[in-house]
């Protein structure tokens, strides 16, 4: 479980600044399952640029609640959470000194979008947040407010998740949540799971990838393997602590996604069969498969460029798929692309998608 935060603050002296607004969402990896918005009163003056950067003055924070009305709330939030944030040290600070003047020495695990970025998105000339999400078009509101640019860091972590092939952000979570509460996550697992296409991934103690498998309703297929009764498949589930999953709307990304992850992670309890085509039979030129996305307003996209698949990605807006520079940004480039050619042929000999698009 993540919570993407961001903060706004006075500005001054280093470790002498206030916050004037915060946001929190907590997010599941697929979903906002709560959220905390506030403007604070900092009991201190606004410098000058900070006004004009925000928008925020000493008059609108007047009768806002004051930083200790508002820490029980994001004690609550942020518990057993890893804290997200675009540069997240300066965030975590700020949190740690407000906590620290009350008494309360707060700590929790934190990533930080900019690094994440840098090591998944390389070369790009800035990665401040407006340049990186105008890179990869993520529609930002109210910038330099904590709700829009919270809200646009969590559109950036959902990107940077999916194109994060060696799961390191997952593991790294699932190491955290193996110190809290293992019993409970293991009872409730099966009730976690949702009933949508994706791929799912069990996971021993330490984060390490033990089975991978794919399908239109999760929870299912992994019901149905948690009753096989192989001597096998016993093993595997006395080594289960965690069961991950990412939804892809599109059944034909869950074949594509599932693939190329066996490759890379090579789980002992998965078999992978091979077969080399091209797609030269569908096209000679490059194209877009856009067929449904993870949720009504979104669509998935497959980017196919002379003659073999690329790799895939989501958007919500139709500049993202006509801008060719923007879409190579926001897919998850593949690794191995020919058994995936031959997994999209079989799938368009069967199935319907939306529309094609050709460059």
């Amino acid at each position: 479980m993540y919570v993407i935060i961001d903060i706004e603050t006075t500005g001054g002296r280093y470790n002498e600044e206030g916050i004037t607004e915060i946001a929190i969402h907590k997010f599941d990896g697929n979903d906002i399952v709560d959220s905390f918005v506030s403007l604070v009163n900092p009991e201190k003056e606004i410098q000058p640029f900070v006004v004009n950067l925000t928008g925020i003055n000493n008059k609108m924070l007047r009768n806002a609640p004051k930083f200790y009305e508002i820490a029980k709330r994001i004690v609550e939030i942020t518990k057993n959470c890893v804290m997200v944030a675009h540069n997240a040290s300066f965030d975590y600070r700020i949190l740690r000194t407000e906590f620290r003047r009350l008494g309360f020495d707060f700590e929790t695990p934190t990533l930080c979008t900019i690094e994440l970025s840098k090591q998944l998105i390389p070369d790009l000339e800035s990665y401040s947040l407006g340049k990186l999400c105008r890179n990869i078009g993520i529609p930002v509101s109210d910038r330099h407010r904590a709700n829009g640019d919270a809200l646009a860091t969590l559109k950036l972590l959902q990107i940077l998740l999916q194109k994060d092939k060696d799961k390191q952000i997952v593991k790294s979570t699932i190491k955290i949540g193996n110190k809290r509460d293992l019993p409970k996550k293991l009872l409730t697992i099966l009730e976690d799971l949702p009933t949508k296409t994706g791929v799912f991934y069990f996971h021993k103690y330490n984060g390490n990838i033990l089975y991978i498998g794919k399908g239109k309703n999760i929870k299912n297929i992994v019901n149905n393997v948690f009753l096989r009764t192989s001597r096998k498949s016993r093993i595997m589930l006395k080594e289960i602590v965690s069961v991950s999953y990412d939804l892809t709307g599109s059944e034909l990304i869950a074949q594509l996604k599932f693939h190329e992850d066996v490759i890379a992670h090579k789980p002992r309890h998965n078999k992978l069969n091979s077969k080399i085509e091209n797609l030269k039979a569908y096209s000679n030129e490059n194209m877009v498969l856009i067929d449904k996305g993870r949720h009504l307003s979104e669509k998935s996209v497959i980017l196919i460029e002379n003659n073999e698949y690329k790799g895939y990605g989501y958007t919500d807006l139709s500049y993202q798929i006509n801008n060719l520079d923007v879409l190579r940004n926001l897919i998850s480039i593949s690794k191995s692309i020919d058994n995936q050619n031959a997994i999209i042929i079989k799938y368009l000999k069967n199935n319907k998608i939306e529309k094609f698009i050709r460059f």
